[in-house]
């Protein structure tokens, strides 16, 4: 096999990310061990801006794939705006000083503490997502006095994309967004219109992630430009902003081969060409908003393998010392990966083994059935591609603490998010006063 572009066997013979010895790394910081390539990350947002210069575009990392403080200080320093989703990403956004007016606010069910953070804070778009949202927001901008706020409509395109029914989000029956074919989007879009404090500058979109066709984006922007025909000719409205959401998948195992960034704004900028000149549209502004395309191939999760249960004429069970509670993925809804031993990535596939976890559940496998070279216990196991939806999935099922994060780059090695420890787990348990073990009665 073949190691991604970016990483590399070093003159040991180990798997080493951004010029670093992975196995030296483990040494250092223990695992389960996540390590993230900072030039690589850069390298694709650089990417997304050279391929998405037209009219305007603007390139939102979403955040909801991975997001520390230190990404933060990485999508500013690179010119990105930032999709966050709760409340919690706004605040780790903010307190890194991150431009409030780069931040655009999605989330199908935002509280008003987040509505109102938001608006406090000055964020530069809200995404609205229903009914009770939007009356929400008018209430809180009169009772504060705000400026006309800025928002983009969330519609539902009524296209279904081809991943797995958990990462799709463009079809009528999901839980995001105004559909267009009920009426919805069009009754929500009059009352925002209506409304003095609203200013609509767009509509948002998102049809799913891990999308390796793009056909179905065209269909989108189709729909989208049919109904703000509809729109222009009962509002005198038209959209300044179209916002085609994120979504492009990337290669986790060999046989996935996703299309380039440069393609995508092909077929983004051909679609909204040929659809809003369809119909007379003005041609509006493009927010693209990816996440897993930056930041998933960047990074690889590193495991110490303990126990190997070997089932005559069934199954070979390699177990790792992470598991489900740091990537959630696999169980969640059948993600693939690809995984090499750092001491020798690049060694002969002799053994179909089955990668599963230490928590105590029957479904915490890593990766089913994989070829690998002979294991032992102790052995180094990289898994790749290993960079969204992991660490932001965490959890600390089985009281497990979260694993440690480093950047590494061609500056150095540096921590991203320490190892969490025991007592940081049971850090806000509180002991009820009668269960103290001096009150404690029979």
């Amino acid at each position: 096999m073949s190691l991604p572009s970016h990483l590399e066997v070093n003159e040991k013979g180990h798997l080493a990310i951004a010029g670093h010895d992975t196995v030296t790394l483990v040494q250092q910081y223990g695992t389960p061990l996540y390590i993230y390539d900072e030039d690589y990350i850069r390298k694709r947002m650089r990417e997304y801006v050279a391929a998405f210069n037209f009219e305007d575009s603007m390139v939102a990392y979403a955040g909801k794939a991975f997001l520390t403080k230190a990404m933060c200080r990485i999508i500013e320093d690179e010119g990105l705006y930032l999709d966050v989703v709760s409340g919690g990403e706004l605040y780790t956004a903010m307190v890194s000083e991150f431009p409030p007016e780069r931040i655009i606010v999605h989330g199908n069910n935002k509280s008003e503490t987040e509505l109102f953070m938001a608006l406090k804070a000055g964020v530069g778009l809200i995404v609205v997502d229903n009914y009770a949202e939007l009356q929400q927001l008018i209430q809180l901008g009169y009772g504060i006095h705000a400026k006309k706020i800025d928002v983009l409509l969330r519609i539902v395109p009524g296209v279904e994309a081809h991943t797995h029914d958990y990462i799709q989000t463009g079809q009528i029956d999901t839980k995001f967004g105004f559909d267009i074919e009920s009426g919805m989007a069009m009754e929500a879009l009059e009352k925002a219109i209506k409304s003095k404090i609203i200013n609509v500058v767009g509509v948002h979109f998102h049809i799913g992630s891990q999308l390796l066709n793009l056909e179905p984006f065209k269909l989108a922007l189709e729909n989208t430009a049919r109904f703000l025909a509809k729109a222009k000719e009962r509002f005198n409205w038209e959209a300044e902003i179209m916002d085609v959401g994120g979504g492009l998948g990337i290669r986790h195992i060999p046989q996935e081969n996703p299309p380039s960034i440069s393609i995508l704004a092909k077929t983004i900028k051909e679609g909204i060409d040929i659809s809003f000149g369809k119909y007379n549209l003005q041609t509006p502004k493009v927010i693209v908003e990816p996440g897993r395309s930056i930041v998933g191939e960047s990074a690889v999760a590193i495991y110490s393998v303990g126990l190997i249960k070997d089932i005559p004429g069934v199954r070979t069970y390699v177990a790792v010392d992470g598991g489900m509670a740091d990537n959630l993925r696999p169980a969640l809804y059948q993600a693939k990966y690809d995984a090499v031993l750092c001491k020798q990535p690049l060694a002969k596939r002799e053994k179909v083994v089955t990668l599963v976890g230490k928590n105590c559940e029957t479904g915490d496998i890593l990766i089913e059935d994989i070829a690998m070279p002979k294991i032992q216990r102790g052995d180094l196991v990289a898994m790749l591609s290993a960079g969204a939806y992991t660490y932001s999935m965490a959890s600390n099922y089985n009281k497990l603490p979260k694993p440690a994060i480093l950047l590494a780059s061609s500056r150095g090695v540096f921590p991203m998010v320490n190892r969490e420890t025991y007592e940081d787990i049971i850090r806000k348990e509180v002991m009820p006063e009668h269960l103290e073990k001096n009150n404690v009665r029979a």
